[in-house]
């Protein structure tokens, strides 16, 4: 994993935003201060993006395998192995 060095952030936010992020922190919210609230909301972030980029991928590889290519042969375990054995023998 990559080092990089702490980053710290200015985030104004006023009216029900702020209302919001007032009643998650704080005695009676979910986090003891406003860094922890944001940090949180960026790992779930950064877990959604990693997850749909997943999803993505498997769906692509999903298409592809469902689908075989044109020029696809079925090869002989046994066989490919002694051409291989006669070949570089």
């Amino acid at each position: 994993m990559r080092m990089t060095k702490p980053m710290n952030l200015n985030v104004r936010v006023s009216g029900p935003l702020s209302d919001f992020v007032t009643r998650n922190v704080g005695e009676h919210g979910l986090y003891e201060n406003v860094s922890e609230y944001v940090r949180d909301l960026i790992r779930r972030d950064k877990e959604r993006v990693e997850r749909e980029m997943f999803e993505t991928l498997k769906a692509e590889l999903q298409r592809a395998f469902a689908t075989p290519d044109e020029d696809y042969v079925e090869v002989d375990r046994d066989a490919f192995l002694e051409e291989l054995r006669q070949r570089h023998g």
